[in-house]
């Protein structure tokens, strides 16, 4: 079935590169309309275009359930620590956008918006915790149907080893339920330890076929009782 041109237009005529717009405008259903579309916000800061990029890669990440590479280092990992789900988002969303890591981009804007995108059930963070009660680890990301789009994780280098790959690895067990096969888990963009990961490359067509798969399954079962749309 043929993709209806969205508020990006059709997806033939985008440019071959990963930037395909860019807005002053930013706002939740704007964000929601995106990913569905195939697309992510990532702040283009000093750069006199716009407030907000908009990018569609050319060579897309993704992680498919079945892939996630689980070593046994991961696994006697795992048994050190606790995971739970959307029980400290506000608290992951500040350690992933801690102005001290390298290449940091969730800006005050970001922070916003995908906050009350979780408060609506449509953002979801999986929380690493060690044995004294400390938060060593998580992610965050926007989950549409069978889709999770991946924004970011985090990790303590000082108590909270493999902390990160532990909540990647709770949260592919979330997801793989009867519709896993239709799900899938954008990563953005392909990196040497995503790809350690069982991470793969697909080319933006591939993609956007893959999505509209994810998009026509039931959302996984979240703790929150409520999403709206």
């Amino acid at each position: 079935m043929a993709r209806r041109p969205g508020i990006f237009g059709p997806a033939k005529e985008w440019p071959a590169q990963d930037l395909i717009a860019f807005s002053s405008e930013f706002d939740e259903g704007l964000v929601l309309a995106a990913y569905s579309e195939g697309v992510f916000p990532m702040p283009l800061h000093d750069s006199g275009f716009g407030q907000m990029g908009w990018w569609s890669p050319v060579q897309r990440g993704v992680l498919p359930l079945d892939a996630l590479r689980v070593t046994r280092s991961l696994r006697k990992s795992a048994r050190r620590y606790t995971t739970t789900v959307d029980t400290a988002f506000a608290d992951v969303l500040s350690r992933c956008a801690d102005p001290r890591r390298p290449h940091g981009w969730i800006d005050a804007d970001i922070r916003r918006v995908y906050t009350s995108l979780h408060e609506r059930g449509r953002v979801h963070s999986v929380e690493t915790w060690d044995a004294d009660g400390r938060l060593v680890g998580g992610l965050y990301g926007v989950s549409l149907g069978g889709l999770f789009a991946g924004e970011s994780m985090f990790h303590d280098p000082v108590h909270g080893r493999d902390a990160s790959k532990v909540a990647l690895l709770a949260l592919v067990e979330r997801l793989s339920d009867e519709h896993a096969e239709e799900r899938i888990v954008d990563v953005q963009w392909q990196t040497e330890h995503l790809s350690g990961l069982g991470a793969i490359e697909v080319e933006r067509e591939e993609y956007l076929a893959l999505l509209a798969e994810a998009l026509a399954v039931p959302e996984p079962a979240w703790p929150r009782k409520e999403t709206h749309a």
